[in-house]
């Protein structure tokens, strides 16, 4: 049986969030069809815009931008300050709402979502009668829309689910993508970052069809994997499968947005450090070990990706979580800023739980997680007495 995969994508979720609910409060003006953006503070115009209505991208204002550019594009623009508590319910209500369809759904953001389709397909007349249905429920119900993307892979969903907006559904299986995808300018390609963008142009690559056709040695020479993968994406390849997990495995996580976009790998160790910290000490107070690290990256233009690996045995130390993020966003990182990043455990056990070892390993490892036990327990002592700032690794140490 063929994969069917949906990607479910809230249309401007933010402002179509805040516009339903200030219209059940009693608002007379629907903030999506007037020129308006949700971001940063009201008062200061600081910030920048998280999401803009259609009126407002008329006027050349972009996500991402400085609020206070987007005023100078547009003095009469309407701005509202993002709550997200109540986004967050908004979420909740969608997957409670699509989970009457199927269980298996990956949820890699507040407003998107991955659905494997296949096993249920045949309950339908075809998964495009599924997808209309699914998206007129959820604009009947709860009156905001979305787009949804329908292909054998999750990479073709998610570029398909990108075409026309609002409340539309669109396909694109691997026929259609030398006629869909391939005339698109390359920067509408998935991962394709600005400096990506511009080293390929330097190449005479300027659509996601030129760089489908051209020679991988010659593109790996000058962008290495990323330049592999952007390349398999262009071509419509991508082995990735959706990661459903029942309500009684889900992992443990951490993520966290920065201050001010991180550009260099030194300022991304520093974060998964104190990430890696976190996750660990909610693992041994949950007291599980995980098979399973994710790390997960959100650029500065809001475009998200993860990356994950099986560990060769469950764990809930620092170091090993720390090395295997840090190793995951070295393979996956495009160079682009970076806005917010993440580290996610799955395939929890009980860390009481016996493992497999080989005779090689049993002595060293032993020794290690002794050494880590009774550090931990010192440190844990400390926080007690002293506070959680007591005592820190080095590593997490501000610099001056």
């Amino acid at each position: 049986m063929a994969p069917v995969i949906f990607h479910i994508d809230v249309n401007s979720a933010y402002l179509s969030w805040t516009a339903v609910e200030q219209l059940k409060n009693g608002a007379k003006v629907d903030l999506r069809e007037i020129p308006s953006i949700i971001g940063g503070d009201k008062k200061s115009r600081h910030g920048v815009v998280l999401a803009k209505s259609i009126s407002a991208k008329k006027f050349g204002i972009h996500t991402g931008e400085p609020v206070v550019n987007a005023f100078r594009k547009c003095p009469n623009l309407v701005m509202e300050s993002p709550d997200h508590k109540m986004y967050r319910k908004k979420s909740e209500k969608l997957m409670e709402y699509l989970r009457g369809f199927t269980t298996k759904i990956e949820q890699v953001s507040v407003d998107e979502c991955y659905l494997d389709f296949t096993e249920i397909a045949d309950q339908y007349p075809s998964p495009l009668d599924a997808a209309f249905l699914m998206k007129n429920g959820i604009r009947e119900r709860y009156g905001f829309t979305v787009n949804i993307g329908i292909s054998e892979n999750k990479l073709l969903a998610k570029m398909a689910s990108d075409f026309e907006k609002p409340d539309k559904v669109h396909t694109l299986f691997l026929k259609e993508v030398p006629v869909k995808m391939w005339p698109l300018p390359l920067g509408e390609l998935f991962m394709a970052g600005r400096s990506s963008v511009e080293a390929l142009k330097k190449l005479e690559i300027n659509t996601i069809g030129d760089l489908a056709n051209a020679d991988l040695e010659l593109i790996e020479l000058h962008l290495k994997s990323h330049g592999k993968m952007l390349w398999e994406f262009a071509n419509g390849i991508d082995h990735s499968s959706v990661h459903w997990e029942q309500a009684e495995a889900k992992g443990i996580g951490n993520s966290t947005t920065l201050a001010e976009d991180a550009s260099t790998y030194e300022e991304v160790k520093t974060v998964f450090a104190e990430l890696a910290e976190s996750v660990g000490r909610r693992l041994r107070k949950a007291g599980q070990k995980a098979n399973m690290v994710s790390m997960e990256i959100k650029y500065h233009d809001f475009q998200s990706m993860s990356h994950q690996t099986q560990l060769p045995r469950p764990t809930n130390d620092d170091q090993v979580l720390y090395d295997t993020a840090c190793r995951l966003f070295r393979e996956a990182w495009s160079k682009e800023p970076v806005r917010l990043l993440g580290i996610r455990t799955a395939k929890l056990v009980d860390a009481a739980e016996p493992e497999q070892l080989s005779i090689f390993d049993m002595e060293p490892l032993q020794a290690a997680d002794e050494k880590h036990r009774r550090l931990d327990t010192a440190m844990k002592k400390i926080r007690e007495k002293y506070g959680d700032g007591a005592v820190m690794k080095a590593s997490l140490m501000k610099k001056k």
